[in-house]
C-alpha cells in the first residue's frame, strides 16, 4: 500500500495538517515517536499559546476549537512594551483595531489535546506511536520510508512536523538557519496581587526579559529569560524564596506573587529552514520556522504552515494532479515564506537591539518606544495584523 501524506511528528502542526487533509479522499498516516497516551493526555509545559483572529478561525474551521474547555481560553485584551526600568510603555490596544481582543491565550497542552482528539474522528488518519523513522529514500513517484526495525512505509507526500530541531529535516538534507541566543526561558504560572487587566507585557529590563501572558482571574503565565546557569538557580529555589524574587525582578508592579504550577525551562533557539519544501517533500510547523517567542507568532505561523500546504495539496488533488508536483510545493513555499521571512528577521532584530545593554542602545531602546508611541498608523497596523480574521 503506498499513502497519500506521511506525516512525520503529530505535534499540534502535524495533527491540525492531518485534520485539515482528512475527508478529501487521502490516505493520512502520522509518524510519532512518543507514546500515544501521551498525544491524549498531554503533561502541562509550562507554555500558553497567544492565538490570533486568524488563527483561531482556522482551529474553529478544523473542530478543534470547540474541544478547547472554556477554563483554558484566556481572552487576550490589550499589550504594553516596556524598556527598562521605566514606567513609559508601548500601547497596543485591541480597541485601535476596532476589536473587543488582539485574541486568546490558551495552554499549549490543551491545544495538543484537542487537535489529538479531531484527529481520532477521522477515519482516514492513520496514527502510528512510539514509530522511528531512520531512513528515507526518494524515488521517482513515492517516497520511501524505512522504519525501526526494518519496516518499508511509501508514500506520495511526505511531511516533516518534527520540531525546529527536526531530524527529517537533517535526513532530507535541508539545512536551517539557527540562531542560538545563548539565552534559556523559564516559563510557569503566578498568581498575583494586582490585576494584570488581560494585557500581555514584554519588558525588556537591563539583564533580563520579562514577558507576562494574563490568564483567567489574578493569574499570569510569567516567561524570564536569562543566562542558563541563572534560570537553573532559579528554578533550585523553593517556591517561596522564588516568588519574593519574581515580585524583585518586576518590581513589585503585580504585588504580592505566588507560584502556581511547575517551573519549566527552553533554550532559545530561532530556526528557519534553508528550503521548504524539496522533493516529494514539505516542511511545516518549526521544522520550517521556529520563531523566538518574543513577538507570540511562532504557533500561529505554524497554523499558517497548516493552512497554506494544505490548500495547495487539495487544489492539486481538485484538478486531478500530483499533489507533490515540483509546482504545488513551490507554491506552497513561496507562500509560506513570504508570510514568515520579513517578521522573522525582524524579531531577531527586535531581539537584538532590545537585549543589548550597552549605554548607546539603552538610548535607542527608550526612544524607539517612544517614536512608536507616536505613530498610531503603526500601532493600529499592529493591531489590524493581529485581529485580522485572514
Amino acid at each position: 500500500m503506498i499513502h497519500d501524506v506521511a506525516i512525520i511528528g503529530a505535534g499540534p502542526a502535524g495533527l491540525c495538517l492531518a485534520r485539515a487533509l482528512s475527508g478529501q479522499g487521502l490516505s493520512i498516516v502520522l509518524l510519532e515517536r512518543q507514546a500515544e497516551t501521551a498525544l491524549a493526555d498531554p503533561a502541562f509545559d509550562g507554555r500558553e499559546i497567544a492565538l490570533t483572529h486568524a488563527s483561531q478561525a482556522l482551529l474553529e474551521q478544523l473542530g478543534l476549537w470547540q474541544r478547547l474547555p472554556a477554563e483554558e481560553v484566556a481572552v487576550l485584551r490589550d499589550a504594553q512594551v516596556l524598556n527598562g526600568p521605566s514606567l513609559f510603555a508601548l500601547q497596543i490596544r485591541a480597541e485601535q483595531a476596532g476589536a473587543e481582543r488582539l485574541g486568546h491565550l490558551v495552554a499549549n497542552r490543551a491545544i495538543r489535546r484537542a487537535a489529538y482528539e479531531a484527529v481520532q474522528a477521522c477515519v482516514d488518519v492513520q496514527l502510528r506511536c512510539e514509530v522511528a523513522v531512520t531512513a528515507i529514500r526518494h524515488r521517482e513517484r513515492e517516497v520511501e520510508l524505512e522504519l525501526a526495525g526494518g519496516e518499508l512505509l511509501r508514500t506520495r507526500l511526505l511531511v516533516a512536523a518534527d520540531s525546529r530541531f527536526s531530524e527529517t529535516r537533517r535526513q532530507l538534507g535541508i539545512g536551517a538557519r539557527l540562531k542560538d541566543f545563548g539565552k534559556t526561558m523559564l516559563v510557569c504560572r503566578m498568581d498575583h496581587e494586582k490585576p494584570h487587566r488581560q494585557t500581555a507585557w514584554e519588558w525588556f529590563g537591563y539583564g533580563q526579559t520579562l514577558a507576562l501572558l494574563p490568564l483567567n482571574g489574578e493569574q499570569s503565565s510569567v516567561v524570564l529569560t536569562l543566562p542558563p546557569r541563572e534560570i537553573e538557580r532559579l528554578r533550585a529555589l523553593d517556591e517561596d524564596a522564588f516568588a519574593r524574587e519574581m515580585e524583585r525582578r518586576f518590581d513589585r508592579r503585580l504585588g504580592a506573587m505566588r507560584l502556581a504550577s511547575e517551573r519549566h525551562a527552553y533554550p532559545l533557539v530561532g530556526a528557519y529552514a534553508e528550503k521548504l519544501v524539496g522533493p516529494r517533500c514539505a516542511l511545516i510547523g518549526d521544522a520550517a520556522v521556529g520563531m523566538h517567542p518574543v513577538t507570540a507568532h511562532g504557533f500561529n505561523f505554524g497554523l499558517g504552515s497548516v493552512q497554506r500546504l494544505s490548500a495547495a495539496v487539495l487544489a492539486a488533488k481538485a484538478r486531478r494532479e500530483d499533489i507533490a508536483a515540483p509546482a504545488v510545493l513551490a507554491r506552497y513555499a513561496r507562500q509560506h515564506r513570504l508570510a514568515t521571512w520579513p517578521l522573522y528577521q525582524a524579531t531577531n532584530l527586535l531581539v537584538d537591539v532590545y537585549t543589548d545593554d550597552r549605554l548607546p542602545l539603552k538610548l535607542l531602546r527608550g526612544a524607539g518606544l517612544r517614536v512608536a508611541q507616536g505613530l498610531l498608523p503603526l500601532k493600529k497596523g499592529i493591531a489590524r495584523h493581529l485581529t485580522s480574521p485572514g
